[in-house]
């Protein structure tokens, strides 16, 4: 699968190389921002070079998410264990640096990863987890169109959004 890049108004997204090691660094070694997810910070770039060498590897990809004005990475959004076939599956992640928190920015960049995912890699659902104590994220989802699931699974909320459900 060629992944392209995204451009949105604000927003540059690319496909994450070894190259984005410091930026990568930079966003994963605040604990902030790795709070809710399943890695401990960042304690050095070989670690930021095994988060990017794990998501070239994967069945899916990773972008870069640069804001445009600042030339920075803002953080990072694309898709994991994807399961090809005629009920395709993805998992959707991201994350966004606590300087671009409450800008709008990560709405402004899963639209078009979203539409990607059902238009271009042929997914019929796209899947999120959520800890349940991330309210942000759960806001987020809601707002993109997800549906929740109601109980927990392995102490995390479980979303979906079926290509039917796509509205635009």
């Amino acid at each position: 699968m060629n992944y392209p890049v995204i451009e949105t108004d604000r927003l540059r997204l690319r496909v994450l190389t070894l190259e984005d090691n410091e930026a990568v660094f930079q966003h994963f070694s605040d604990e902030e921002v790795t709070r809710y997810m399943d890695i401990p910070p960042c304690r050095d770039i070989a670690e930021a070079d095994e988060i990017i060498q794990f998501h070239i590897d994967d069945s899916g990809c990773r972008w870069g998410i640069f804001d445009k004005q600042q030339e920075r990475m803002a953080g990072t959004c694309g898709y994991h264990c994807w399961r090809t076939g005629p009920s395709g599956t993805a998992e959707i992640g991201y994350d966004l640096s606590r300087a671009f928190w409450g800008k709008g920015l990560m709405t402004e960049a899963l639209h078009p990863v979203i539409q990607f995912g059902f238009e271009q890699m042929g997914l019929e659902v796209i899947e999120a987890t959520v800890d349940p104590g991330n309210d942000r994220s759960i806001r987020l989802l809601m707002a993109l169109g997800f549906s929740r699931e109601a109980e927990l699974v392995d102490n995390l909320v479980y979303f979906y959004l079926r290509r039917n459900q796509l509205t635009g």
